[in-house]
């Protein structure tokens, strides 16, 4: 299992909270996700399979960009 941070940009409510950790729980392999709009971090447990990558594009499909 790893972590993962990422860099949201565009959260500003407890909603837009729900909608990232929505998104990245439809994933398969992925077992945990904090989001905090307050700080735009986002921490995700996965396992190995499951690419950042693959991570950034759910967060900027539902229109949250990535900050790098």
């Amino acid at each position: 299992m790893k972590e993962t941070i990422l860099n949201v940009k565009g959260m500003v409510c407890g909603g837009c909270e729900n909608r990232v950790k929505n998104a990245l729980s439809q994933i398969e392999g992925i077992k945990s996700v904090e989001a905090d709009f307050k700080t735009g971090i986002v921490k995700v447990n996965a396992d190995e399979k499951v690419s950042k990558e693959e991570m950034e594009e759910t967060v900027t499909d539902i229109g949250f960009e990535i900050e790098k």
